[in-house]
């Protein structure tokens, strides 16, 4: 997808690919056949940036076309650069604006406990991303409405755009601030579906509190020239680097 546009975020889409396939293909209570069904889990995409992976996942999971992935990014595609919820069936929130998607998740969240609905909303950050200081309104407003119906993952791979997260802005220690902020804290392997599943059991079973699952992840996992380098944030692979990423993934 992202050599065929020539542009997009590929390390921060492979660092989130195993949480998201272990969520829609597993864990999630959704019907692909109806993606505005009122009592599905909802999905929030904070770091819009990593689109590419989200879309992937969902054309797997039969809510669009498989081909209409090398649309990404192109001239009249739905498929834009951050996920629209307005064109993209599947898609739960307009993200790209980093910081905003949590607090997105915590109204979608508290609807559903005024309405007495039985969804959950999961959302996707960064951590580069919990620089923004709306991160942290959004999680004091989480944990004195006891959203235990909110479960957040933290893409925890160590680099943003600009280098490493603790060079730039260092939000450590991640553990130590989100519990308290009155959440319940969980740490995983971010690459590892089993270990994924066994930390969304455990969240799950959390009662007046939100849950944070903070996913030990690698920037462009799989890739081994991507892998661990902030220089593939935000930049589209030639096709001869595509090749050779394809390959080592298979």
């Amino acid at each position: 997808m992202l050599a065929e546009s020539g542009s997009g975020h590929p390390g921060g889409s492979l660092s989130i690919a195993d949480i998201l396939a272990q969520l829609y293909f597993d864990s999630l209570n959704i019907d692909p056949t109806n993606p505005h069904w009122i009592d599905r889990d909802r999905v929030v995409l904070c770091k819009g940036h990593a689109a590419p992976a989200l879309y992937a996942t969902l054309a797997l999971r039969g809510y669009f076309p498989v081909d209409e992935l090398l649309s990404l990014r192109k001239l009249g595609s739905r498929l834009q650069g951050h996920p629209d919820m307005n064109k993209v069936p599947g898609v739960d929130m307009s993200t790209g604006s980093l910081g905003q998607g949590l607090s997105a998740a915590c109204g979608m969240t508290l609807a559903g406990r005024l309405d007495a609905r039985p969804y959950y909303v999961y959302a996707l950050l960064g951590d580069g991303e919990t620089q923004e200081g709306q991160v942290w309104e959004a999680a004091m407003f989480a944990a004195h409405y006891k959203l235990d119906h909110l479960i957040a993952f933290l893409d925890n791979n160590g680099l943003q755009i600009d280098g490493r997260i603790c060079d730039v802005l260092s939000p450590e220690p991640l553990d130590e601030k989100w519990r308290s902020f009155g959440w319940r804290v969980l740490t995983t392997d971010g690459h590892d579906v089993e270990a994924i599943a066994q930390a969304l059991i455990t969240a799950k079973q959390s009662t007046g509190q939100p849950v944070m699952i903070i996913a030990k992840t690698v920037k462009g996992k799989g890739v081994s020239f991507m892998e661990n380098k902030a220089g593939w944030h935000g930049n589209a692979p030639n096709a001869a680097q595509a090749a050779q990423a394809l390959a080592e993934l298979k």
